[in-house]
């Protein structure tokens, strides 16, 4: 493969970029309220400029796939970065499925059987991790869903010498529940189980240091806070040789050396290029470059705070007009939205849209997702267009109890 295009980090690292100053590379955010990263993030001028870079290149070469291997391997060295991980560590894939299915699927499942999760993780991923029945997999789904909540006890209460994998949230996809999960990676661990973890909900909005978590894998994609485009995700791997045999899904970038074009030959590479398939989708390869430099710009840390902040604005004020919000126990534990019941949630996000606020409706609740390009301003004017949807509806009818309410103020 060709040597990736340098992500920016050999010369001293200029100053962070403030939310501010973020925000003014998302031109759409002066006629839009964009509260739906945690589905899709912002459009900004620097993904739009490298979709152009892409065509042009297209325009004066023809076929410049010599270009587009570059900018596969940027990609790589750039989230690796993002991260905290080498780039022979990072596996680039379509999306999340994709992902965990290569893992499992180096898993014999034979003496060691059980696959452990929880009740709030992504379908994406439990799907896979169901479709592993056939193969002999026990799945054990941990928790109960009438709280939302993810402790390490649900985890060690199951954890055994059958146990192959253990997969945890970084955070939730529906309620922003952000459990400890070094904690339940180091049970796991103790167990003698690989480690899943899934920071698509993560990754952008917060942190994000696999040598912290200690993971044996970590998945996650572009299009949410990464802000790039639907069909990339990323897969690290800690070690590419940890499961059992080879991945059951391969292709001609899962080889040591791709361009040999050898088909008689199956052979992987001992790093976490052998979980690759086919030719990634070079669009949103050219996306992810151009907005994993805007993320490389800024402070995680200050993200999170400035997400925070948000969040407890926006819980505060719609609480104080009678809404009803799904916060977690502490502020530590919350993600990067707010869940805000109501009786029709889609219904709902349908009527914000129609005003120029960008929300994403899942179960009984419609998501509010923060990111470091949205402002004070953003929470008002969600605040003002719920105070006249209800005028124009009355309040909305909530079940009695209502559930995965928290007692947070």
């Amino acid at each position: 493969m060709s040597p990736g295009s340098p992500a920016p980090a050999a010369q001293a690292a200029p100053p962070p970029v403030t939310a501010a100053a973020f925000r003014r590379g998302f031109p759409m955010l002066e006629r839009t309220v964009h509260l739906a990263s945690c589905s899709l993030g912002a459009r900004s001028d620097a993904v739009d400029a490298a979709l152009e870079r892409m065509q042009e290149a297209i325009a004066a070469h023809g076929a410049p796939w010599a270009r587009f291997e570059q900018e596969i391997e940027g990609a790589r060295l750039r989230f690796a970065t993002l991260i905290g991980a080498a780039p022979e560590q990072i596996a680039i894939l379509p999306n999340a499925s994709v992902g965990a299915y290569q893992v499992v699927s180096t898993l014999a499942l034979d003496t060691r059987t059980d696959i452990v999760t929880t009740v709030e993780e992504f379908p994406s991923v439990a799907h896979v991790w169901l479709a592993q029945r056939p193969r002999g997999a026990r799945v054990l789904f941990t928790g109960d869903r009438s709280t939302g909540r993810i402790r390490p006890s649900d985890y060690t209460a199951v954890l055994g010498p059958a146990t192959a994998l253990v997969s945890v949230p970084m955070s939730t996809y529906q309620y922003a529940e952000r459990p400890p999960v070094a904690e339940i990676v180091e049970a796991g661990r103790e167990a003698g189980a690989l480690t899943f973890v899934d920071a698509y909900q993560a990754v952008g909005a917060m942190p994000v240091d696999v040598a912290r978590i200690g993971c044996d894998y970590l998945v996650a994609g572009t299009m949410k806070y990464l802000a790039g485009l639907p069909g990339l995700a990323f897969l690290y791997a800690r070690s590419g040789l940890a499961g059992d045999q080879d991945p059951q899904l391969t292709g001609w970038f899962g080889r040591i050396e791709p361009m040999a074009f050898d088909p008689l030959n199956l052979d992987f590479p001992a790093v976490a290029r052998r979980f690759e398939t086919g030719t990634p989708a070079v669009p949103a390869v050219y996306a992810a470059n151009a907005a994993l430099d805007l993320f490389l710009g800024v402070d995680p840390a200050d993200v999170r705070r400035h997400v925070a902040a948000l969040i407890d604005r926006a819980a505060r004020a719609l609480g104080a007009q009678g809404e009803r919000v799904r916060r977690a126990e502490t502020p530590e534990l919350q993600g990067a939205h707010l869940g805000l019941y109501d009786t029709d949630p889609p219904a709902l996000a349908g009527w914000l849209a129609g005003r120029g606020i960008a929300v994403s409706p899942r179960g009984p609740v419609v998501r509010l997702s923060f990111h470091y390009y949205n402002s004070a301003d953003d929470v008002e004017a969600l605040c003002q267009a719920l105070r006249e949807f209800r005028a124009l509806t009355g309040p909305a009818v909530l079940p009695v109890p209502l559930p995965k309410v928290s007692p947070q103020a």
